[in-house]
């Protein structure tokens, strides 16, 4: 027994140190890893070199920045620029012009005044619908609620023209147009509807002021039918139904 100790001892013992375990880890370091892998400890930060300002600053590059010349002409003949001094003003686009509005006018109030042609085949609904709101408005203050009468007439009574005008005529004729006309005549009858606010035509005198003004409105339609659609010869024809439509809105009126 005393032989196996000796023999475990003498295994055992070695002249490897903990001095020589660290200058072995330092020597790898130094030979193996040639690029110095040593990790940082914790808090320990990398140090960074030094570089001169005369290295941060720009290399003195000494061109210029493209800048485009600044030429006048170029923008008083810009063709965007001439296109905002040529576009007509705004009411003329959207159909609004007053002084046709006007002349149409006077040429209803007066039905022995020739119509211009050219004026009344212009599709502007801008007076028929001013002088439709005036009709249901002058109704309103006579006690009468008849708006929806009023449009409702004025919409079939213009489609039932539109079909007997395009019936008549070789030229043909367009919807709005019908509208513009008929709307145009319908200012006689609202003069009808303002003097219901202030006497009741229920009588002999509001009987024969309401033909009256029938004639008047189907008249002044014809006239310019005829004018505008070339149609001489046939204003008759066509004031026959523009006085059974205008008799209507002169029911509504009256009664």
């Amino acid at each position: 027994m005393s032989n196996l100790g000796q023999f475990d001892s003498d295994f055992y013992q070695s002249n490897y140190t903990i001095d020589n375990q660290e200058q072995s880890c330092n020597g790898s370091d130094a030979y193996g890893n040639p690029y110095g892998s040593r990790k940082l400890q914790a808090g320990e930060q990398p140090q960074l070199a030094f570089v001169p300002p005369e290295m941060l600053m720009s290399s003195g590059y000494t061109g210029q920045y493209f800048q485009p010349a600044s030429n006048p002409d170029y923008y008083s003949q810009s063709p965007c620029i001439d296109s905002f001094d040529e576009e007509p003003p705004l009411l003329e686009e959207l159909g609004i012009n007053f002084d046709h509005i006007w002349q149409k006018t006077l040429t209803v109030l007066n039905p022995l005044k020739p119509a211009d042609g050219s004026i009344m085949n212009e599709t502007d609904l801008a007076g028929p619908i001013l002088f439709c709101v005036a009709l249901g408005g002058t109704l309103l203050l006579a006690g009468k609620v008849q708006f929806g009468y009023v449009y409702g007439m004025s919409a079939i009574g213009c489609l039932g023209i539109y079909a007997l005008l395009n019936l008549m005529s070789s030229s043909g004729v367009s919807y709005g147009c019908v509208a513009s006309v008929l709307g145009y005549c319908l200012l006689p009858m609202v003069i009808l509807s303002g003097c219901a606010i202030f006497c009741s035509l229920q009588g002999t005198i509001g009987t024969v002021l309401a033909l009256v003004i029938i004639v008047w409105c189907s008249l002044s339609a014809s006239k310019i039918f005829i004018s505008a659609l070339d149609m001489e010869g046939q204003q008759l024809l066509i004031a026959y139904p523009c006085a059974l439509l205008y008799g209507l809105f002169a029911l509504l009126t009256v009664f």
